[in-house]
């Protein structure tokens, strides 16, 4: 599967053979550039013709590439070389025209998992930021075994890759995001979050963020599946990304629930959040400087929280610890950069019928499912108390 790149020392010598420097290029004959453009060509890779013959082997059935001695590291250099190819846009939306794109989502079913795995970045490739790609995309039906994958598959590897692909295919996209939460989505994120994988536990914490962001109502369905308790659990996680992460995710609820007259949580709860921000206080207080600079954003989420929560600032202001005198400026306001509460408590307050019929509206995106009415309602009543 390898290919050769042009022979670029070869070309050096026959440029520095025609100028040395110290005058101007000479014109070249016809015949040099003849030979030149030649050498060229014949050095460049065809990246269409390459992406045909990968797709006529995506379209040979497994056992017949294995009787041939077709290997899955083979398959996986092959996939390696089509993703380096549709990183450009254009060359991502020719591979539905050229017929790449199903056969390229048949290996997401693929027996190896390695395979499966690497499929989907191919498809995460080919659907960042390519509104055209993901509707191709959602059109062949993609996002299912994306889903499954995500959802099912007993290799963490391939359950943390197919929901790269799913953030890929459906940011920016209003009837992927709407497809995502009819399939019952946010139990799949609810899932990843109590894994014990860190990777998978960030990139769940990722898309729950940008979910929540584009519809505001589904806090409350986050809120019932019970979101808070588990990120309350990882905000308290060794890994600093998951920690900041689930800190926003937290943030946001809490900004959301601040004109709610239930007041979002229960005191058992909200006992339980002091109790993990002071926790997290007193773990940054013996934080060497080194690693005080680096939390900087954990510092202004705790801190945003606490306010938030309690109305107050948080002692890390007391301590010092907020702002550190090597840094220049004051830190970005970060619960006014990432929530705007003010603006979001004049939107709540201007019309609350519209808001209560909304969120009304909202809910059954999440809660009616595949399964049959009984089923769901039973299964959902599972998840909220589970949760």
């Amino acid at each position: 599967m390898a290919k050769e790149g042009p022979n670029w020392d070869g070309l050096l010598k026959w440029s520095l053979s025609h100028a040395d420097g110290t005058r101007p290029a000479r014109n070249l004959s016809e015949e040099d550039r003849r030979w030149f453009m030649e050498a060229m060509q014949a050095q460049t890779v065809d990246v269409v013709k390459r992406m045909k013959e990968i797709t006529m082997v995506m379209q040979t059935p497994e056992q017949v590439l294995e009787s041939q001695g077709v290997t899955p590291q083979d398959l996986e250099d092959m996939l390696d070389e089509l993703q380096e190819h549709v990183e450009a846009v254009d060359m991502a939306n020719d591979l539905h025209s050229i017929g790449g794109l199903v056969p390229l989502l048949g290996y997401l079913k693929n027996s190896h998992p390695n395979i499966r795995a690497k499929a989907a970045e191919v498809v995460s490739t080919i659907v960042q930021n390519n509104p055209k790609s993901q509707q191709l995309v959602m059109e062949a039906n993609g996002l299912e075994p994306l889903f499954n994958n995500f959802t099912s598959d007993p290799d963490v590897t391939v359950r943390t890759k197919a929901l790269g692909a799913i953030s890929s295919l459906i940011r920016h996209n209003r009837p992927g995001i709407t497809a995502f939460r009819l399939a019952n989505g946010y139990a799949g994120l609810r899932d990843a979050l109590s894994s014990e994988s860190v990777r998978f536990q960030r990139r769940a914490l990722n898309l729950v963020q940008y979910l929540l962001n584009e519809n505001r109502s589904d806090c409350n369905i986050v809120t019932e599946l019970g979101f808070p308790r588990i990120m309350m659990h990882l905000a308290s996680s060794e890994d600093a990304e998951v920690r900041e992460a689930a800190l926003r995710g937290l943030l946001e609820l809490a900004f959301d629930r601040v004109d709610q007259t239930d007041g979002g949580c229960s005191s058992e709860d909200d006992g339980k959040l002091k109790e993990i921000l002071q926790d997290r206080i007193k773990g940054i207080s013996i934080m060497s400087p080194e690693d005080l600079g680096a939390a900087r954003e954990e510092r202004q989420l705790v801190d945003a929280l606490w306010k938030a929560k309690y109305n107050e600032p948080s002692s890390l202001q007391e301590k010092g610890l907020l702002y550190l005198p090597g840094e220049d400026a004051p830190p970005p306001d970060v619960a006014s950069k990432h929530f705007e509460p003010p603006l979001r408590a004049w939107a709540a307050n201007r019309n609350p019928e519209v808001k209560a019929s909304e969120e009304k509206k909202a809910a059954p995106l999440l809660l009616g499912g595949v399964p049959p009415a009984d089923n769901a309602n039973s299964q959902n009543n599972t998840n909220n108390t589970s949760g």
